[in-house]
């Protein structure tokens, strides 16, 4: 796979009518970090760091020039800014990925209804029904790619394969702002060099234990003996690993994706003891998870909260809710409650953390004919409908807008490629 600066990048460069590899992946290139250069336009081909400044501040997002000094996302700022002390940090805006990853969805959705969205800024499409109208994958890939741009403003990068699989790795060497085509009939050839760590679902201990066995690359993985391959690794991952490096990969794309939860974090700068401002926190969390909650069309049946105190000790507990919600008062009076009945009395909380859990359409909930939460249904409602017209952040609860309290922010799942 390519490294994340960009370097061994591997492209289609000139036009192929293949129609093998109709599965695509695209996935943005620094993604966060592209959105926020959308208003800091000057700053491109800089070294940018997007994340909080703080002792326990990690990297969200880092531009390719900054990649290029060693700095990945999830590493400590403070070692990032060690290794390029000269790079700009710049505060994240989660509400602006957003609304630009809606935008993306909405654009591949005009190409295919088969879209399986992974995660903020990378999906699968198959767009085998789609040929007819609009040319080959590459023909496919290459429109996308200029349609995003020309409405986002932002940069994706395409992998086209046979299989899911090869499709995510051949959009890894493409990047950034790439295209690479892997005819079905070059699938092996192309995946055979790659190194085992490439292949899904190898860690770095996994990956020991093959080089262990001398396997370094995923063509040595293909021609190992499975007997072999059991006894490193276990019948199931064996199996799985031994048809990988095979090119086979029978997983289609699926657009419906059930949420299995929904929930945010944070992380405060120093710990934290006073319950004023941890309630505070729990509403705050509680409104984001809410927010998602009817953003996506959901319910929940069940609330967690996560606690790790200062020595990184960590806890969950969960509540099933008496009626399912999406309410964020009610997720953050549950919430309360289950931080009240934990054993963390005189002990500092380094992250605390809200989830929704057991999640059910909400179409497919009937509501009493009391509802308790009915006024607070309204307001939140109310505030939806404002941010939608004027952006999140616009409308904020009163007891959230004087906060001290030493946080940094939580982040949805990607953006860092």
């Amino acid at each position: 796979m390519s490294k994340q600066d960009g370097s061994g990048r591997l492209v289609t460069s000139t036009p192929t009518a293949d129609l093998s590899a109709h599965i695509l992946h695209l996935d943005m290139d620094a993604f966060f970090a592209s959105v926020e250069l959308l208003d800091r336009p000057e700053l491109r081909g800089q070294p940018v760091i997007v994340g909080h400044r703080g002792a326990r501040s990690v990297v969200t997002a880092a531009t390719y020039e900054a990649r290029r000094y060693g700095v990945n996302s999830a590493m400590p700022m403070a070692v990032a800014l060690r290794r390029c002390p000269h790079a700009v940090v710049l505060e994240p805006h989660y509400e602006r990925y957003t609304a630009a990853s809606s935008a993306v969805m909405r654009i591949l959705g005009d190409v295919t209804p088969l879209v399986e969205p992974l995660s903020i800024d990378e999906a699968f499409l198959d767009v085998a029904g789609a040929v007819g109208l609009f040319g080959p994958p590459y023909a496919i890939g290459t429109a996308l790619r200029a349609r995003i741009r020309a409405e986002t403003g932002l940069v994706a990068s395409v992998g086209a394969a046979s299989t899911k699989f090869v499709a995510k790795l051949a959009s890894s060497r493409a990047k950034p702002d790439g295209l690479l085509v892997v005819p079905a009939a070059d699938t092996l050839e192309f995946l055979h060099p790659q190194p085992v760590t490439a292949l899904w679902g190898v860690g770095a201990a996994s990956a020991q234990r093959l080089e262990r066995l001398g396997l370094r690359t995923i063509g040595d993985v293909a021609e190992a003996p499975i007997d072999a391959l059991t006894r490193a690794l276990g019948p199931a991952s064996a199996g799985h690993l031994h048809a990988l490096a095979h090119g086979r990969d029978p997983r289609s794309v699926t657009p419906e994706r059930s949420e299995k939860s929904i929930g945010h974090e944070v992380t405060f700068e120093r710990d934290i003891t006073d319950r004023a401002t941890i309630d505070r926190e729990l509403l705050r969390l509680a409104d984001r998870v809410a927010e998602r909650l009817r953003r996506g069309g959901w319910v929940t049946r069940t609330v967690s909260v996560k606690l790790r105190f200062g020595d990184f000790e960590t806890i969950t507990r969960s509540q099933t809710v008496a009626e399912p919600t999406d309410v964020a008062q009610r997720i953050a009076t549950e919430a309360r409650a289950l931080y009240a009945a934990s054993p963390v009395v005189g002990r500092g909380l380094r992250l605390i953390g809200v989830r929704a859990e057991n999640l059910v359409p909400t179409g497919a909930v009937a509501r009493g004919l009391w509802d308790d939460d009915e006024g607070w249904r309204e307001a939140e409602g109310a505030i939806d409908a404002l941010a939608e017209k004027f952006g999140r952040g616009a409308v904020q609860r009163a007891s959230l807008l004087r906060d001290p309290s030493p946080r940094r922010g939580s982040v949805p799942n990607g953006g860092g490629d």
